[in-house]
Formats: C-alpha cells, sequence, structure tokens
C-alpha cells in the first residue's frame, strides 16, 4: 500500500506543506484538510493542475472537516499526520498569547486523529510549539516517539542563513544548531555550529554570534512584524514537510526537533527541542551531543520553563 499523508489546516502553512509534500514525489496521497468550506478542495484541485509541469504523480485530496468531526474519515490510513490548525501570530503577540485559543483546535483534531489514523506519526506545527506537542500526545495517548513537533529544524535554518548572510558565505558552507524551546528559552549552540568545517567562534567574535543568536530567536516575530497578517510559512513548511519525507522514508536521518526526553541531558519528563533519529516510527531515539558548560545549563533552564507550561496544558 502506497504511503499517505495528511495535512490538517489549509492556510498558508498548511497549503504549502502540502504542495512541498507532493511535490517530493515520495506519498501516494496528500490529504489536506480545514474547516472553511470548499477550501481544501480548492487547494487540491490547483495543486492537482501542476502535476503535468512540475512532473509528479501524487494525488492531492481537499476535505473539509465539521465541528464534530465530519470529514475526517478522509485521513484513514495516514503514515503521519501534520497539524497545522490553529491561530497565527498577530504583531506584538507572544507565542504563548496563542495558548488557550490554539489548545481548543489542537486537542480536537489530535482526538480525531487517534480515531481515524491511530498509526500515524504525528508532527504538531502549531504554535505555542512544545505546549501544543505535548497536548497532542495526551489528546491522542499515542506512544511519546509518535508525537513531535516542529521547531529546532527552522530555528536552526534561520540561525544557518543569518551567519552565512553575515559572513557572505554560501549556505551550504554554514552548519549550525538549534536546541531548547521554540520561543525565549531558544537555545542556539555556537559550540556545535561551523563555518566549512572550522568552528564559528573562529570566524566571528563572540559579540556578533551573540547578535545572531537574540536574532535567531526573534526570528519568527521579525517575520510576523513585517508581514503585519500571519506568520512565516515557507521556511516553516520546508521543515514540517522534511520531517514528514523522513518518517516516510524510515531515513533514520538525525534532525533538531522537539521530542519526548526521558534521561538525555539529565533533564527527563519533557517535550523539549533536542536532535533525534528520525524514522518510520517517529522518533527512534534522542541524539545527545556534547554542549559546553553554558549551553547545558540554557538547555536545562529551557526544559523548566516549557515543564511548568505542559502541566498546565493537562486540563486544556
Amino acid at each position: 500500500m502506497g504511503k499517505k499523508v495528511t495535512v490538517v489546516g489549509a492556510g498558508f502553512y498548511g497549503s504549502t506543506t502540502a504542495q512541498r509534500l507532493a511535490e517530493y514525489d515520495v506519498f501516494d496521497t496528500v490529504v489536506i484538510t480545514d474547516i472553511v468550506e470548499g477550501k481544501p478542495a480548492g487547494l487540491a484541485l490547483d495543486l492537482n493542475q501542476s502535476r503535468a509541469i512540475e512532473g509528479f504523480e501524487t494525488k492531492v485530496v481537499g476535505v473539509t472537516t465539521g465541528p464534530n468531526g465530519e470529514g475526517y474519515e478522509a485521513i484513514e490510513g495516514s503514515d503521519v499526520v501534520v497539524i497545522t490548525a490553529g491561530l497565527p501570530r498577530k504583531p506584538g503577540m507572544s507565542r504563548m498569547d496563542l495558548l488557550e485559543t490554539n489548545a481548543k483546535i489542537v486537542r480536537q483534531v489530535a482526538e480525531n486523529v487517534a480515531k481515524y489514523a491511530p498509526n500515524a506519526v504525528v508532527i504538531v506545527v502549531s504554535n505555542p510549539l512544545d505546549e501544543m506537542t505535548a497536548l497532542a500526545q495526551i489528546a491522542t495517548q499515542f506512544p511519546k516517539n509518535r508525537v513531535l513537533g516542529q521547531a529546532g529544524m527552522l530555528d536552526t535554518a534561520r540561525f544557518t542563513n543569518f551567519v552565512a548572510e553575515a559572513l557572505n558565505v554560501p549556505v551550504k558552507s554554514v552548519k549550525t544548531l538549534t536546541l531548547g524551546s521554540h520561543g525565549d528559552t531558544m537555545v542556539p549552540v555556537p559550540s556545535k555550529s561551523t563555518v566549512d568545517g572550522k568552528p564559528l567562534r573562529d570566524a566571528m567574535p563572540a559579540d556578533q554570534i551573540e547578535e545572531l543568536v537574540v536574532k535567531t530567536r526573534n526570528g519568527g516575530a521579525e517575520v510576523v512584524a513585517l508581514l503585519k497578517t500571519g506568520s512565516a510559512y515557507y521556511a516553516p513548511s520546508a521543515a514540517a514537510a522534511r520531517m514528514a519525507k523522513a518518517v516516510a522514508e524510515d531515513s533514520g536521518e538525525i534532525m533538531p526537533v522537539c521530542a519526548w526526553v526521558d534521561g538525555e541531558y539529565g533533564i527527563s519528563g519533557v517535550y523539549l527541542g533536542v536532535e533525534a533519529e528520525i524514522g518510520a516510527q517517529g522518533v527512534k531515539r534522542v541524539v545527545e551531543t556534547d554542549l559546553d558548560t553554558d549551553e547545558l545549563a540554557s538547555l536545562k533552564e529551557a526544559a523548566e520553563a516549557v515543564r511548568a507550561k505542559q502541566a498546565d496544558i493537562a486540563n486544556m
């Protein structure tokens, strides 16, 4: 049987993710759902008409879902479900400002995913990311390895881009890493970052690295402020789609994601941005990397900040 992936939410993020997943041509079917009548079907029709031009065979199906789970039967048998549903940020809003509104939406989606796609790996991208990932696991009751969040891929890509631009070098010559939460306690990791294989700290002064770390942490807010309506979707959808592809292909690729941490780095019982090996069952294992003392302290601090918030969401 062919691979099937569902994208829940047909906003800019969801539709762009569906497009990327279809164009990879590794799935038989991409399902896109939304509560707005006709919107997902219209997007599917449009995407299917691009197949002859872009040369992919993946079929895109668009389905409107209702408040009582109507339409969700279309996601049946999905190998991967990407949850993008929820409100985006407005200028001046933090990700945490979305907590209560998006918690209701994500819980309802997650319950329907559990009902219709009980073997799926769930990739959460709704904000606030770390909390919504924890909520999706609680609501689906799936094993924790099968529920993960997209954040580290995006934050790492932002850090990489800023370093490449600052040094005026090709993006592919830069490797960076970002761990921790998707928000104020994000932990960019300069000690693991390189330019042409040489330590980042040899390529630029510490104060400039710190500037780029802050810029990375505020990367989403900067886009939101410029767009004025909506939030980033090109880079975030690229990140979510790559994660879904790694699951579909059981690739074993190591990616920074929001995963359940249980003992790694001396941290337990929390969803947190770490590196993980990704395969058909979601997270195969969390990969511990050597951090310097400050970075490890920041990661532990991020874990405690996220833990406090994740404790609240169980009741939402």
